[in-house]
C-alpha cells in the first residue's frame, strides 16, 4: 500500500481527486480536521477512551483485542460509508499518527476494491506541516485598518469581488473581533481548526500574491492567531480607513440594532472596567430606550482609545490613508484599491 507525506498530499496535484478520510473519533475530528477531510470514524469517542484505558492500565494486547471486537462489527458500515464519501473509490486515509486505526481501515477499504493511500504520520504530521507553512512568508500581506465601525470586513469582501486576494480572518473565526463580536455568529472553532482553515485559505492563493487581511489583535474572540502569522500581520504595510463618526455609528446600529438588548447589554458589561461605571449606565439606559445610536457612540469612546493604543504598538508602516467618499463598502473598496495600490 502506498504512503505519502502531508507535503506530497497538499502540493502534488495528482492527489487532488482523492477523498481524504479521517478515521479518528468524532471528538478528535470536531477539535480540528484537515481541509476537505471527511469523517469516517473507526471508534466512537467512548470506544476510543475504552481502548486507550486498556492500553495504559492492562496491556497493548488487551487494547488490540478490544479494538478488534469493536471494529469487527463495523466493517460493512465502514465500507458502505467510504463508498458514499468517495464514489470514485480513490481515498487517502489518516488517523492521529498514521498507526493502527488508519492501517486497519486502509486494509479493509483496499480489500473492498478501493484505491487506498495512507498519509504518513497522520494528522499529527499534517499539523506540523501546516504550522510550518503558516510560519513561512509565502504571500505579501497588506493590512486594512481603521477604528471600530469602519466596516473593514464588508470593504474587504467588496475588494474580493473586485479581484483582490482577501483572507477574512473574522469569517474564519466566526467572530467580529470585539466584546460584541460573538453576537449573531456561529460557535467559534477551536484555535487548531482556525489554523487549519487559515492554511486552506492561504494555500488557495498563488504564492507571492498580495493578500489583504483585516487589522486584528492576536485574539479574535476565543481564537488565537498563530504567532508566526500574527507577527507578519503586525509588520505588514497598512492602509487606514478614515470616515465621519456618524457613518461609523450608523454602521454599528445597522449591524447590531436587530439583536436582543440582553445580548448587547451583556457585551457592554464585558467592557465595564474600561468603559467606566457612568458610561456603562448611560449605555444600558440608551439600549432600554431604543437609542442605539447613543449606545454605539458610548462604545466607541472605549474602542477608539483601544484602537489608538494598538496603533502605537504595531510595527507596520502606514502606506496610505483613505478618506471615504461614501459609506458604501464597494465605493470604499474601489478607493482602497486605487489609493492603497496593488503589488
Amino acid at each position: 500500500m502506498q504512503t505519502i507525506t502531508p507535503e506530497e498530499f497538499f502540493t502534488d496535484p495528482k492527489w487532488q481527486n482523492n477523498v481524504l478520510l479521517d478515521v479518528r473519533s468524532p471528538g478528535e475530528y470536531a477539535t480540528g480536521k484537515l481541509p476537505a477531510a471527511q469523517s469516517l470514524p473507526l471508534f466512537s469517542d467512548e470506544e476510543r477512551a475504552r481502548v486507550g484505558t486498556l492500553y495504559k492500565q492492562e496491556s497493548p494486547d488487551a487494547a488490540l483485542l478490544e479494538g478488534l471486537d469493536i471494529a469487527g462489527g463495523k466493517m460493512r458500515q465502514l465500507v458502505e460509508l467510504a463508498r458514499q464519501l468517495a464514489p470514485d473509490n480513490r481515498v487517502v486515509v489518516h488517523c492521529w499518527r498514521g498507526g493502527q486505526r488508519s492501517g486497519s481501515v486502509a486494509w479493509l477499504l483496499e480489500r473492498a476494491g478501493m484505491e487506498v493511500v495512507k498519509l504518513a504520520g497522520g494528522y499529527k504530521a499534517a499539523r506540523h506541516y501546516i504550522r510550518q507553512y503558516l510560519a513561512e512568508d509565502r504571500h505579501q500581506l497588506s493590512v486594512l485598518s481603521g477604528p471600530t465601525g469602519s466596516g473593514k470586513t464588508p470593504v474587504l469582501l467588496a475588494m474580493r469581488q473586485r479581484g483582490a486576494k482577501v483572507i477574512d480572518l473574522e469569517g474564519l473565526a466566526n467572530h467580529k473581533g470585539s466584546a460584541f463580536g460573538a453576537i449573531g455568529e456561529l460557535p467559534q472553532p477551536t484555535t487548531e481548526e482556525f489554523e487549519n482553515q487559515l492554511f486552506a485559505a492561504l494555500r488557495a492563493i498563488p504564492e507571492g500574491s498580495q493578500v489583504w487581511v483585516e487589522d486584528e489583535s492576536r485574539l479574535i474572540g476565543h481564537v488565537y492567531q498563530p504567532d508566526e502569522f500574527y507577527d507578519r500581520l503586525i509588520a505588514a504595510p497598512v492602509v487606514v480607513l478614515e470616515q465621519p463618526l456618524d457613518w461609523r455609528v450608523d454602521r454599528l446600529v445597522e449591524l447590531y440594532g436587530s439583536y436582543p438588548k440582553e445580548d448587547l447589554g451583556q457585551s457592554f458589561e464585558r467592557i465595564r472596567k474600561r468603559l467606566g461605571g457612568q458610561h456603562l449606565k448611560a449605555a444600558l439606559e440608551a439600549l432600554e430606550a431604543n437609542d442605539y445610536a447613543t449606545a454605539a457612540r458610548i462604545a466607541l469612546v472605549y474602542y477608539d482609545k483601544a484602537y489608538e493604543h494598538y496603533g502605537e504598538r504595531r510595527k507596520g508602516t502606514i502606506v496610505a490613508r483613505v478618506m471615504a467618499d461614501s459609506p458604501v463598502p464597494d465605493a470604499i473598496a474601489q478607493q482602497v484599491l486605487a489609493g492603497g495600490g496593488s503589488r
